[in-house]
């Protein structure tokens, strides 16, 4: 995924040399002029955030190899559990964070900025080779994820349909993903049947579905298109008929329930470090192209540049 990347950023960069050179942040430069940034970065959090931040992380490495930027994958809850004890100093996240959370800031002295990165559409797949399903209502979706769930084989959600054993696969309790999906299809966040094969890494869930010609999973859209040639991604119907996610109706948002915003949350203190105020600038100004190439859909360029504002 992150690959794609290296002819994309092949003249930007240069760009961004010259911009870093004429307004660097740091006093030490290097002998082309350019600013010299030295120190580690740390992120964790959302798997669905994961790839538009790594991209980010590697590229802006490329131009700064002094700085040390590691990039976790715990989940939207693990990253701000972290986050809040003042462990890391940027969280991915796949939802907004919670007063709970907020609240833990405050009890650690941890103030933070939010920047809205992208957009996403939570993705619901099947193997390549299931050729019965071609949409789900949120109504059968419901029904095959509710706590008290009837549904054992893909019988039970449409007559029809074969009578063989239905094999879910989803994201793990601390995911975003997890949390905004039951929200939004089941009711109630963090309410979901237990039955299912989790997992906080989404290549993992990938891996499973793509074995599994009876299988049925969720994940972020960014995953699917990376893998959209080995799954089949099911259109929803909320009501108005079924719709495909695509980057035009995450983007238009009739892909509903399932669009939603991703963030990066960025402690303050560490916001005033050179190094990592540097790297959030870089963020943001390559986010359009970054977004873009790793399958998720850009914010409005006022978006970005109301973030540029704050990191001011």
């Amino acid at each position: 995924m992150v690959s794609k990347l290296k002819g994309i950023f092949l003249i930007s960069l240069a760009a961004v040399l010259v911009l870093t050179a004429c307004g660097g942040g740091a006093s030490n430069q290097n002998q082309g002029g350019q600013a010299k940034f030295t120190g580690s970065i740390k992120i964790d959090g959302s798997s669905t955030v994961y790839p538009i931040t790594e991209a980010a992380a590697e590229e802006f490495m490329k131009l700064y190899p002094d700085v040390d930027i590691t990039v976790g994958v715990s989940g939207t809850g693990g990253g701000f559990k972290r986050f809040t004890a003042g462990e890391i100093d940027i969280a991915n996240a796949s939802r907004p964070i919670k007063d709970s959370e907020e609240m833990k800031a405050k009890e650690n002295g941890i103030e933070y900025v939010e920047f809205p990165v992208a957009y996403d559409g939570i993705t619901v797949v099947v193997n390549k080779d299931n050729d019965w399903v071609d949409s789900l209502t949120v109504e059968e979706l419901r029904k095959i994820w509710s706590p008290d769930s009837k549904v054992t084989k893909w019988s039970d959600i449409r007559p029809g349909w074969p009578d063989e054993k239905i094999n879910l696969y989803g994201p793990g309790t601390d995911s975003g993903t997890f949390e905004y999906f039951t929200e939004a299809i089941v009711g109630e966040a963090k309410k979901s049947r237990s039955d299912y094969t989790a997992s906080e890494d989404d290549n993992v869930l990938v891996q499973g579905i793509i074995n599994d010609k009876f299988a049925l999973g969720y994940f972020g859209f960014a995953y699917y298109l990376e893998n959209s040639d080995k799954l089949k991604a099911v259109a929803i119907d909320n009501g108005s008929g079924p719709v495909e996610p695509t980057i035009e109706t995450i983007k238009d948002g009739t892909y509903k329930p399932l669009s939603r915003p991703l963030f990066i949350y960025v402690n303050k203190k560490s916001l005033e470090r050179p190094e990592i105020k540097e790297f959030v600038k870089f963020y943001m100004e390559n986010a359009p192209e970054l977004v873009k190439d790793i399958g998720y859909v850009p914010m409005a360029e006022s978006v970005y540049q109301e973030n540029l504002n704050k990191i001011k």
